[in-house]
């Protein structure tokens, strides 16, 4: 490709809506374009770039001998109402179309319920299992808050790929096969990732594994042990106890709760300010809905309530927060003044709340809290648990380490499911003795556009993007210095042949532009091979260095296709 016929729009100011690496450079450097929040087309480099990375996402699944097919983008509510889902994400990121006849619809943000239609229909014997497929498509979710570019998107590129199995051995092989395509895929593509134990979130399962690349301005709070390497999410990593009793401290000798006037006082920050204390001192009282019947969680006043914690305590199905009218009918006062004592539902606490003693919580009356509350003396808990959130410094559940704070962005993200949508879809297969069993299934999502930008994010410098070679948009780029020289015209235009020819993808940057503005490009867009036909071509050679390290070296012009062909090689070679 010439340079002159490229559409490369780049930028010399950066956008102000711009706050990740990432973004700033994909849209300085000519690669995506802003349509709405969350929306992005991609231009010529941005598009090579994507394709680059599904191409080499596809060619990992398919040496582990998962098949390739097509979904539909469009599904009917219907298949989501059948798994419960619906209900549970309706309103919260789903787009919905009502098509001429009145019948809804979604874009999906992923398949399950998708594949395991078209399984249930065409799957009746073992003899058929296993059965592994994936896609490659543009996935849609009514994000509340696009940022970040493509690392938080309303519409993004994704792989899904689904297995189904006879049972959970044949399931955990799949997984251990498809952390192998992920391993390499990731490694390919430049990334120094990491395998993080994480949350299944609204699409559920078991031993569900998140691929992290740490990064300063990464979305993802990821909880590090300083001594075995436990790495966990913060929506799923689990306290250590260090043998600390859950039992809660005698309060025969500890003065009666009492009420205590706090007019307008609704948060921890105001309670604390007002009575002068600590939010150590204050237990936080949050009312939600379990499967449709209340319950009241109790955490510390500088802690984070884990809703995937609580609701995996509960073991309930749905765990929905209270809204403003049933607080007030549960605790008859407005959001704000919950809390246990005299509340009449199931009360759990997180373990620290357990241990604590002569603490403040709310009266359950406008503007008031109690002080000099126990557990047990002034109401009863009906379960102790890890409830709330770690945080650096937490003990480890599995040594005697503490934990670290990394910030992550999130690239990947593969379950065990189980057999949560076969059997609610009725996807059965009948074993050799002819009875039916629900079908073990797995889902994997490795992130394409996410991916893009996570390389980005951390394989770039003060003067723009460093891509690797395997997903870089050209492999090589030529930058002749002065296109009105015969001769440097005429050496650059043979060697972009003889590269050409030996197929390495070069672009030939002979525009009539100052060798500044086409020496800041290169780097700007990063191209990881870079050749200078200029000055030195008086001597019969050109330049050549990389856009990593820019270390230089002269080639004789003879030599010079050999010698990118190669250094590409060995660049690709690095990551493979």
């Amino acid at each position: 490709m010439k340079a002159s016929q490229l559409f490369f729009p780049t930028l010399r100011e950066v956008p102000a809506d711009a706050e990740f690496t990432s973004h700033k450079l994909l849209l300085r450097a000519g690669f995506i374009r802003r349509l709405g929040p969350g929306i992005y087309s991609f231009l010529p480099l941005g598009w090579k770039v994507l394709r680059k990375v599904e191409q080499v996402l596809r060619e990992e699944f398919d040496r582990i001998g998962a098949q390739e097919v097509l979904l539909p983008a469009l599904q009917p509510i219907d298949i989501w109402r059948e798994t419960g889902r619906w209900q549970g994400r309706q309103g919260e990121v789903m787009y919905t179309v009502t098509d001429h006849s009145g019948r809804e619809w979604t874009l999906g943000p992923t398949h399950e319920e998708v594949i395991t239609d078209i399984v249930r229909g065409d799957i009746r014997s073992y003899r058929q299992l296993p059965l592994y497929v994936y896609q490659i498509q543009n996935k849609f979710r009514d994000e509340l808050r696009p940022r970040g570019g493509l690392l938080r998107c309303r519409e993004f590129t994704m792989l899904d790929g689904y297995s189904f199995h006879t049972d959970w051995e044949d399931l955990d092989r799949a997984f251990a096969d498809t952390v192998t395509a992920c391993d390499a895929a990731y490694g390919r593509c430049g990334l120094d990732y990491k395998r993080v134990e994480a949350f299944g979130g609204a699409i559920g399962g078991k031993d569900t594994v998140e691929y992290m690349v740490f990064t300063p301005n990464g979305e993802d709070t990821v909880l590090a042990c300083d001594s075995c390497g436990y790495l966990a999410n913060v929506e799923l990593a689990a306290i250590g106890e260090r043998g600390a009793s859950v039992t809660p401290p005698p309060a025969a000798d500890a003065p009666a709760h009492e009420a205590v006037a706090t007019p307008g006082a609704k948060t921890v920050d105001q309670v604390c300010s007002f009575l002068k204390c600590s939010p150590k001192r204050l237990v936080k009282t949050l009312l939600y809905a379990a499967d449709g019947e209340p319950v009241a969680a109790l955490v510390r006043g500088d802690r984070e309530l884990n809703e995937g914690k609580l609701q995996a305590a509960l073991g309930c199905s749905t765990l929905v927060m209270a809204d403003d009218a049933q607080v007030q009918l549960l605790t008859g006062a407005p959001v704000g003044f919950a809390g246990p004592v005299g509340l009449d539902c199931r009360i759990v606490a997180d373990r620290e709340v357990a241990r604590m003693a002569d603490y403040i919580t709310g009266a359950n009356q406008a503007d008031t809290h109690y002080r000099h509350v126990h557990p047990g003396r002034d109401f009863t808990l009906a379960m102790v648990a890890d409830l709330r959130n770690a945080t650096k410094g937490d003990p480890c559940p599995r040594c005697e380490g503490t934990f670290t704070v990394e910030r992550g962005i999130e690239i990947g993200h593969i379950f065990k499911l189980g057999t949560r949508y076969t059997e609610a879809m009725g996807a059965t297969y009948q074993d050799e003795n002819g009875e039916d069993h629900p079908m073990v299934m797995g889902c994997y999502g490795p992130g394409v556009s996410r991916t893009l930008a996570a390389v980005a994010e951390t394989l770039s410098d003060k003067d723009g993007l460093v891509w690797p070679a395997e997903i870089a948009p050209f492999e090589a780029i030529i930058l002749l210095v002065n296109p009105s020289d015969a001769a440097q015209f005429e050496a650059a235009s043979r060697l972009y042949a003889e590269l050409q020819a030996r197929g390495v993808e070069t672009l030939l940057d002979e525009r009539d532009e100052r060798s500044g503005v086409k020496f800041k490009d290169a780097d700007l867009i990063g191209v990881p091979v870079q050749v200078v036909v200029g000055r030195t071509l008086a001597e019969g050679k050109v330049e050549l260095r990389t856009r990593r390290d820019k270390a230089a070296e002269t080639v004789p012009v003879a030599d010079a296709a050999d010698a990118v062909a190669n250094m590409v090689a060995r660049l690709k070679a690095e990551r493979r």
